[in-house]
């Protein structure tokens, strides 16, 4: 029972109104401060923040506090339809109804002479402002367009087959169309030929026969190119060509020069990346320490390509970046965020040429700790391209004509100083999950070669820990200088995942207690417990699934996942506009000159471009994955009725989506397939289970499954399942009903003893073994016995 508190104490409704005013998300040290509280009653005003969370009332962002079901200001929304009033009404584009309810209704409030880009219509998507509305604060909120994100789609993007004699039908490249197809006259297929990428309008979608459609433009031909990504592309719009502005601007751009810059070019910096990467935009170099008071310490730099120093804030270059947020990565092209004169070129690290590069120093402790670290506008020289299996197999005993040399003095020294990285991050343990990616070799045709899952080497982690280094020291310098940046944030799981994990775990005899504040080991010590077990494979897929989804935030609430406080992108700004923004504020804040974050950029302006960007790497994440799926499934169309093995890697109410071992495609084995009785879906133990039998399909349980029909346009595969479901023995609950029914047995059985103790055998007891009669059946209604 807690402790009475003091009348001087908030009530929960002021602190609930306190909270509902601000304009942003508070914390326990706002609340403290605007109620006037002492560092004593923290732990008082803790267990009432506590109290109201578990009622539902609040809800937790991080370390920050709002309105259960609150809506950040800045979010990207649907508009959905009209009100009786004819203002436009939206929702938001990214909820989760099962964890979060019914998303708030949102008001989008037009001003009369909106600006360019701002006129919202239904169907669209926009970037909106918002604040509760006054009328119903709890429920329901304005919003105020600041930029259309995607316009409404009319249309159905798919693949013309010419059909004899003229016209054609349209295959709709969307997983959700699949198997519809549209009949295209031959008056409406505007030129269209076999194979080619089509926009298409609806003209007839209701009555008999399928619907029709008029070709309204050729986007490309798969048929000539063998560009299956060319249908990702135009499916989520992402932008191909430059603006000729942004073009003249990378035309005429020069190379960095010793202006307003140190001389780093005697450093042996050397670039480490995959062996087809294009480009290079990040280098680093090690060596020991020679301050005496940091003995056995090291000194690590990391140079990042200048890329600042030609895309200036408000530039054609600038806005085309913006509209990109990203460079996407798809297995036989890249569309770039910058053009190639940029990237490829003027902020390519290459060996033996002088770049431009913004680099950090970094140094660090003999355990691994960063002691400090600075900031400089360099102009560098690499020593040389490696890529990751070059430089392991150097390390291991195996170096090159190219590794040999730089081994002693560069490459030994690098491994040296991430020996020491490693044991920091050792103790700060970050979330530690085991899913191995694949990546897909293409034949020069376009077509699929094989797929392999790449092996994760120490030199992939000595990058990978460098880099989260340098972008920790980013985020570091710009809180310490009040500037405003872009932070890389990761939420804690919700409550809500948190419960159905530990419902899973429960089912595996595996505890997750949680104790105090939530931990990345906590997770970390789950998966050690079934690590080389036959569940390893599950555990981790569902523990990824109860994490939150990284994004980009002019707000910092932490980095769960990587344990860290504060994160911020900094080394990649050719291919992430977060990384450019970064990179900007660091100019600002230490005044390197040109191209920096203006002064007009406050918390509220990135804000928006924080969750711009956050939706173009959300595009760009399904693109790709669309576009892995579409290659696999053109490699395994002729393979129609071929067994293969696999794991079941998702279940739904639809049925169990089954990952294969060879390839990594998913397909769904549809549930009215599974047998002869009826399944259902368990969502806390990830199954289907029979309710007759009890046997159940479980996330991660290898299987056997046979190709039934693949559909290479829309990138879906279906399955057969072959391998029987896992035995398991039906546990009956035991409701009231069931133990009144036990209890009146064991009352009966009481009498009855009580009965035959009593009274002696009756003469007629013998007659039992006698054949029955009619009337023997009659006696259990009660005849025959003594009055």
């Amino acid at each position: 029972m807690s402790k009475p508190r003091d009348s001087r104490f908030p009530e929960r409704d002021a602190i609930i109104a306190f909270i509902r005013a601000s304009k942003s998300e508070v914390g326990t040290r706002e609340i403290a401060r605007a109620f006037g509280l002492k560092n004593a009653d923290r732990a008082a005003l803790k267990e009432i923040l506590r109290e109201l969370a578990d009622d539902g009332v609040l809800a937790k962002r991080g370390r920050k506090l709002h309105e259960a079901a609150a809506l950040p200001p800045t979010i990207l929304a649907d508009v959905t339809n009209r009100d009786s009033d004819g203002e436009l009404l939206a929702a938001p584009a990214e909820w989760d109804a099962d964890t979060q309810g019914a998303p708030p209704k949102i008001r989008i409030r037009l001003p009369r002479h909106p600006k360019p880009g701002t006129a919202a219509g239904i169907g669209d998507r926009a970037l909106l402002r918002v604040e509760p509305d006054a009328d119903d604060p709890a429920h329901a909120y304005i919003g105020r367009v600041i930029k259309i994100i995607d316009l409404a789609r009319s249309r159905v993007l798919g693949i013309f087959h010419a059909l004899p004699g003229g016209g054609g039908r349209l295959v709709p490249v969307d997983k959700k169309q699949a198997g519809r197809e549209l009949v295209i006259a031959s008056t409406d297929a505007g030129g269209a030929e076999d194979g080619d990428l089509v926009s298409v309008d609806l003209i007839r979608s209701r009555g008999f026969g399928p619907p029709s459609g008029r070709v309204k433009e050729r986007l490309g031909s798969l048929a000539t190119e063998k560009a299956v990504s060319l249908i990702a592309i135009h499916a989520h719009d992402i932008p191909q060509a430059f603006s000729r502005a942004a073009l003249r601007e990378a035309e005429a751009a020069e190379p960095a020069t010793l202006k307003d810059r140190e001389d780093w070019r005697d450093i042996p910096l050397v670039t480490i990346d995959p062996p087809d990467a294009k480009d290079h935009d990040d280098a680093v170099h090690a060596m020991l320490d020679d301050d005496p008071g940091n003995e056995g310490g090291f000194i690590i730099h990391v140079a990042i390509a200048d890329v600042a120093f030609y895309v200036w804030p408000g530039s054609a270059l600038d806005r085309d970046a913006l509209t990109r947020g990203n460079s996407v990565y798809f297995p036989d092209r890249v569309v770039p965020m910058l053009p190639e004169r940029i990237s490829n070129d003027l902020c390519s690290l290459r060996p033996a040429e002088a770049r431009g590069a913004l680099a950090v120093r970094l140094v660090i402790a003999p355990d691994g700790r960063k002691r400090a670290h600075s900031f400089h506008r360099v102009l560098m020289r690499s020593a040389a391209k490696l890529n990751y299996a070059q430089v392991q197999a150097a390390i291991d005993g195996r170096p090159d004509d190219a590794t040999g040399p730089l081994l002693e003095p560069i490459l030994k020294p690098l491994y040296a100083a991430y020996a020491l990285v490693k044991r920091a991050r050792d103790v700060r343990e970050p979330l530690d999950l085991d899913l191995p990616e694949r990546k897909i070799i293409l034949k020069p045709d376009g077509t699929v070669d094989r797929v392999v899952t790449p092996e994760r080497l120490d030199a992939h982690r000595l990058i990978e820990e460098f880099m989260i280094l340098a972008n920790v020291a980013a985020a570091e310098t710009l809180e310490k200088k009040g500037l405003p940046l872009i932070y890389r944030v990761h939420d804690e799981p919700t409550v809500e995942k948190i419960h159905n994990l530990q419902e899973f775990l429960k089912t595996l005899d595996i505890s997750f207690a949680k104790s105090g504040a939530l931990r990345p080991a906590l997770f970390n010590r789950v998966l050690a417990k079934i690590k080389d077990h036959d569940s390893e494979h599950m555990v981790n897929e569902v523990v990824l699934r109860a994490q939150a989804q990284a994004e980009y935030a002019a707000e910092n609430y932490g980095h769960f996942g990587l344990n860290l406080r504060r994160y911020a992108h900094f080394t990649s700004p050719i291919r992430r506009y977060a990384d450019l923004v970064v990179h900007r504020a660091i100019i600002r804040a230490l005044k390197l000159g040109a191209g920096a974050l203006p002064d007009s950029e406050t918390v509220e302006s990135l804000s928006e471009v924080a969750a711009q960007i956050s939706a173009t790497e959300r595009r760009a994440m399904k693109a790709e994955r669309e576009t892995v799926d579409r290659l696999i499934a053109h490699h395994l169309a002729d393979r129609i009725g071929a067994v293969f093995s696999g794991r079941v890697s998702g279940v739904t109410r639809a049925g169990l989506f089954v990952k294969l071992n060879e390839t990594g495609a998913d397909g769904l084995i549809p549930i009215r397939t599974l047998g002869t009785e009826y399944f259902q879906y368990d969502e806390a133990r990830h199954a289907l289970v029979g309710t007759r039998s009890g046997a159940m399909h479980r996330l991660g349980d290898a299987v056997e499954v046979r190709l039934v029909e693949a559909a290479p346009v829309a990138g879906a595969l279906r399955f057969e399942l072959l391998t029987a479901a896992e035995a398991a023995p039906r546990r009956r609950k035991p409701g009231r009903s069931t133990e009144r029914s036990r209890e009146a047995q064991r009352a009966r059985g009481k009498i009855e003893a009580e009965r035959k103790a009593k009274k002696p055998p009756r003469k007629f007891a013998k007659a039992k073994f006698a054949k029955p009669t009619g009337k023997s059946i009659k006696s259990r209604s009660g005849k025959g016995k003594k009055k």
